[in-house]
Parts: structure tokens; sequence; C-alpha cells
């Protein structure tokens, strides 16, 4: 119980800095953000890196899942993401409809076999 008031300072402490950390990254994203081409090469690239790492966890997820998803059936899962696949396709390309389908139908595909 001594150590309480030692306590409550280290977590003052590590929440000052990490907020300063945070509005550190904040206010330089403000500063350059007038002089970064947002169709230059480098923000392309930002994005096709961050696509990639992207599909690598989707697949990740549903070819290496840990958890209680690594106890269904690799075919359901693979089902259930061609559903939400072409659903988002069909529905325009609208994330929202395509994760629910993802989820509901991986969710009723596993009930249903009992998994």
């Amino acid at each position: 119980m001594g150590d309480a008031p030692f306590a409550s300072s280290s977590l003052v402490a590590v929440v000052l800095v990490g907020a300063a950390a945070s509005y550190m990254w904040r206010a330089l994203g403000v500063a350059l953000s007038g002089r970064i081409d947002p169709d230059g090469p480098v923000v392309r690239w930002v994005g096709c890196v961050a696509y990639a790492v992207l599909a690598a966890l989707i697949a990740r997820m549903i070819l290496l899942p840990v958890g209680s998803l690594g106890e269904t059936p690799v075919s359901i899962r693979l089902v259930a993401a061609a559903l939400a696949l072409g659903v988002f396709y069909l529905a325009r390309r609208h994330l929202l409809i395509g994760v629910l389908t993802g989820g509901v139908s991986l969710t009723g595909l596993s009930f249903w076999t009992g998994n």
C-alpha cells in the first residue's frame, strides 16, 4: 500500500507521454499536409502497401486462423469469404453489406453444419 502514490504518478506519466507522442505525429501531419501531393508516387505506394497488408491479413484469417475461428473448417471460411466478396461486388462495392454477408454466412454455415 505504500507505493500507491508512485503507481498513480507512473500512470499519469504514461498517459502524458502517450498523449505527447500521439499529438506530435498529428501536428507533423497537419504541418506537412499542404505539401504532400495526394496523387504523387509516394502516396500511391503507401496506398498499395496498405492494400497488400490488408489482403495478407484477410488471407491469414481465412487460411491460418487462431482461436475459435480455427475450429471452423476451411471450407466454411472459404465459402463465407466468397459469398462476402460476391455480394460486395453485386452491391456496387458497398463495404458494410459485404462485411455483414461474410459474418452472417460464416455464422449461419457454422451452425448449419454443427461446427
